[in-house]
């Protein structure tokens, strides 16, 4: 049995690691940085509950993955578009909070004790070249840059919240937001187009939180990341498996990527153990689920002049809104009408999104 090397040590490759250890498999992973985490800087982070009919901690209890990091639960949301707002409450969490950096109670550090406890060897400020690697997992595709996210963490006083704000002013074809709990807070702009008013549109991020609340705002630093999605995921070429932003894994439409994360670095480490293909397992997974999500993508900045967040207080006062946002994940026919279409439209303006 050879040992199995990782290239790259974020939540997808620890995923797979920390699988084919508890399997009996020797693991190498080599990560380029000093520590797992160091792409962030503290930032809040959702594991997005909404996109199947299970929780997402049982996603991670069948991938074998201890919670053992921040991971506070949230079915309190407030939307507003600046000028009115609402709370939806429906019981079930929507997400669950955690932290991404090299700070102990992260999700990077937690899977990182759970990988070393398993028996993995990390070799840190090491880089492993992708032609040397069995699982690819170097984060997301910087030259195919699609979005940004600009804002700050701070110490305050204010109770825990989650706050929504979906509209241009916010974010330019994205959205806003203001996460807080246990007295960490997280206030960022999410930018889908003209990235150079990010500073404008957090600006008035600020703004509109000190609408609804009496913001206290201390010991603040900065944060940020890119993201982007493609059309045609990569899963293999030859022996090499890729998994998370590595093989273009995003939710096109807001940004949850964690889940597919884990979820494809489980996968990828499946394939090995029960010799299947990995790709076979990935594209059951996601394709249909990556398809939507451009359709959703499309949709949503089709109509983002006409109120979006109008779209997301229908979805909060529906009867079943779970089932509503699933709706959007299944491909359902009216996606699959409208794919090539969105599919053309991303085509023309990102012209490499359907190869990696």
């Amino acid at each position: 049995m050879h040992a199995i090397r990782i290239a790259g040590a974020g939540p997808s490759g620890l995923a797979a690691a920390i699988t084919l250890a508890k399997a009996g498999w020797p693991v190498e992973v080599f990560e380029r940085n000093a520590d797992v985490g160091m792409r962030f800087s503290g930032d809040l982070q959702g594991l997005e509950n909404w996109s199947t009919k299970h929780d997402v901690l049982t996603d991670l209890s069948t991938f074998g993955l201890e919670v053992n990091f921040l991971c506070v639960p949230f079915s309190a949301v407030t939307v507003t578009d600046g000028v009115n707002q609402e709370t939806y409450d429906r019981g079930r969490p929507l997400f669950y909070l955690v932290k991404r950096g090299s700070m102990a109670d992260s999700i990077d550090q937690g899977l990182k004790r759970q990988a070393l406890a398993a028996g993995v060897n990390i070799h840190f400020s090491t880089k492993l070249e992708s032609q040397d690697a069995d699982i690819i997992a170097t984060g997301p595709l910087t030259d195919r840059l699609n979005w940004v996210d600009q804002g700050i963490v701070f110490d305050t006083n204010l109770p825990d919240m989650a706050v929504a704000m979906p509209h241009d002013e916010a974010g330019i074809g994205g959205y806003g937001y203001l996460l807080i709990t246990r007295g960490y807070g997280c206030l960022c702009t999410v930018l889908f187009y003209d990235l150079a008013r990010a500073n404008e549109c957090f600006e008035n991020v600020k703004l509109t939180s000190a609408k609804l609340v009496n913001l206290d705002i201390r010991n603040e630093r900065r944060v940020g990341g890119t993201a982007s999605f493609t059309i045609k995921n990569r899963w293999e070429n030859g022996p090499h498996r890729f998994v998370g932003e590595a093989a273009g894994l995003q939710d096109p439409l807001w940004g949850f990527g964690i889940r597919y994360a884990l979820w494809s670095g489980y996968l990828a480490a499946q394939s090995i153990i029960q010799q299947r293909s990995y790709a076979q397992l990935a594209q059951k997974a996601f394709g249909n689920r990556n398809r939507a999500g451009v359709v959703n993508r499309y949709l949503w900045e089709k109509f983002r002049h006409r109120r979006n967040e109008r779209v997301v207080q229908r979805i909060g006062r529906s009867a079943d809104p779970f089932a509503t946002l699933r709706s959007f994940y299944n491909f359902n026919l009216l996606q699959r009408l409208l794919y090539p279409a969105a599919k053309r439209k991303f085509l023309d303006k990102y012209p490499r999104l359907e190869s990696i």
